[in-house]
């Protein structure tokens, strides 16, 4: 079965897209630990980060790069951190956070965010790509 981010990339399943490209897609968490918490995703599903070929994996953090640049852009913060847990989608994935303390990487932290903001939101840091 597919997981819920080849859902997304297929169109299944709808996102706050904010980049895509013929490898990568990025969206907002629907989650978010903090305003703009976004993912980072390859459209090839594999399941572990380090399971990506070297090739892979180093245009994922280029892509990861681009987006956490516009997310400076965008969302007021100290800085944008990045994790890869992995364990709650068998898809790879970088969550890329916009931090201003180190309790916005609390994954058990929750920011409540309307379908408004999300778009808005969404629409900007994707603009904010492309400037």
């Amino acid at each position: 079965m597919a997981s819920i981010f080849t859902q997304i990339i297929n169109g299944e399943i709808p996102c706050y897209k904010i980049a895509e490209d013929d490898n990568f897609i990025a969206f907002l968490d629907i989650n978010p630990n903090a305003k703009g918490h976004t993912l980072c995703v390859p459209k090839e599903e594999i399941d572990k980060i380090f399971d990506m070929g070297e090739h892979l994996y180093l245009q994922l953090m280029q892509f990861s790069r681009k987006v956490a640049r516009a997310l400076e852009k965008t969302v007021p913060c100290k800085r944008v951190g990045m994790a890869a847990v992995g364990l709650e989608v068998p898809h790879v994935h970088v969550h890329l956070i916009p931090l201003n303390s180190m309790a916005d990487m609390d994954f058990s932290k929750k920011v409540e965010m309307t379908k408004d903001e999300f778009e808005a939101l969404a629409q900007k840091v994707s603009e904010a790509i492309n400037a």
